[in-house]
């Protein structure tokens, strides 16, 4: 699971990648993983810009978008996840502030990791595999 948004310019476009690279290096285990990328910016983010934007880094991967904003903001509560929006030139053009990181779960659902932005995709997938195992 990881928290991002659609515009932005950096963190979020390179963990979707990374995610990507993890799948590729499960290889068949792959299909035992769901990604899924929660949207921080639901004003922008709407659901048919998720369901284009998510799954061009893999087809597996889902898109979420919180009801209201109390959802998004009981569900980053509850993962302590950081967001703010950074006003921009106009209404429209601003981008968000947030944490850079996933979570992993196990296959019962527990949360087991924490992984950190920008370690690459050939750590995340030794532990995922030690998670399927």
């Amino acid at each position: 699971m990881f928290f991002g948004y659609t515009h932005c310019p950096d963190v979020c476009p390179t963990t979707m990648a990374e995610l990507k690279g993890v799948m590729e290096q499960l290889g068949p285990d792959a299909d035992k993983v769901q990604v899924l990328f929660v949207t921080i910016d639901p004003e922008r983010d709407t659901q048919a810009l998720l369901a284009q934007y998510v799954p061009a880094f893999d087809p597996r991967f889902l898109g979420m978008r919180p009801a209201d904003d109390a959802a998004l903001q009981k569900l980053a509560k509850d993962f302590k996840v950081y967001y703010a929006k950074v006003p921009g030139t106009s209404p429209q053009n601003y981008t968000m502030d947030h944490s850079a990181g996933s979570y992993v779960f196990d296959t019962e659902g527990r949360l087991r990791l924490f992984i950190r932005h920008g370690q690459g995709p050939e750590p995340i997938a030794h532990d995922i595999k030690q998670l399927l195992s």
